[in-house]
């Protein structure tokens, strides 16, 4: 009869294939020219329906959101990195040994960052405790320090800054005497005596490294 044959058409539409094909054709939000009759199919097409509408849309959510974070952050590894980008201002010590130092620059790179800074009061601090605390508070803002000061913060609790790049110039800290002072040349030879043996690195590494508070990779800028 009509009814047998048709019962009989449907039963060959919903073969192994044609429900695979069914279900990919679903999770990929496309049409086929046959659906399910009975109820309890409907059902299990409308729970799968819904189930691949719920995933695909999350993956959508997540990979945009993924692509934008990756597109607005730029990873900053170096000072050409800092000086390039606008998104993290950096400031130094109002009047300290680092201002000068970009002041009296004679590369064109420090000179573009010096005036950079110069146009931004807000960048400027009072004291290096001050400088790293904005690094903390503000998350888009490095702090350009002496070397010896930056690798101390970052050896300390609670671990949340970090160095980037080298050192932007090599100079040394000294011990200042009365002029005429004979204590100067006793001083020049101890020091001179500390450094070739090692021990002046030995100090070093016993108050910033050996008795670090951190232990494992830091993440913000300093």
């Amino acid at each position: 009869s009509m009814k047998n044959q048709e019962t009989m058409q449907l039963s060959n539409k919903f073969s192994i294939l044609n429900t695979l094909f069914f279900a990919l054709a679903a999770f990929m939000q496309q049409g086929v020219d046959f659906i399910p009759r009975s109820i309890s199919g409907r059902l299990v097409a409308g729970v799968w329906w819904y189930f691949s509408m719920i995933l695909v849309s999350s993956y959508t959510a997540n990979l945009a959101a993924f692509l934008t974070v990756k597109r607005m952050v730029t990873p900053i590894e170096s000072v050409e990195d800092l000086a390039r980008q606008t998104e993290i201002k950096y400031g130094v010590v109002r009047g300290g040994s680092t201002q000068t130092f970009f002041e009296k620059s004679d590369v064109k790179l420090f000179q573009r960052m010096w005036t950079y800074m110069q146009q931004r009061d807000d960048v400027f601090v009072a004291s290096n405790e001050e400088g790293i605390s904005k690094v903390r508070k503000s998350k888009e803002y490095a702090f350009l320090l002496e070397s010896t000061k930056n690798e101390y913060t970052n050896e300390r609790s609670p671990c949340d800054t970090m160095k980037i790049g080298s050192n932007l110039d090599s100079k040394g800290y000294g011990i200042a005497t009365p002029v005429g002072s004979e204590l100067r040349e006793a001083i020049n030879i101890a020091i001179l005596e500390m450094s070739e043996d090692g021990t002046l690195n030995n100090l070093k590494k016993k108050w910033w490294y050996d008795r670090s508070e951190c232990h494992s990779d830091t993440t913000k800028v300093c």
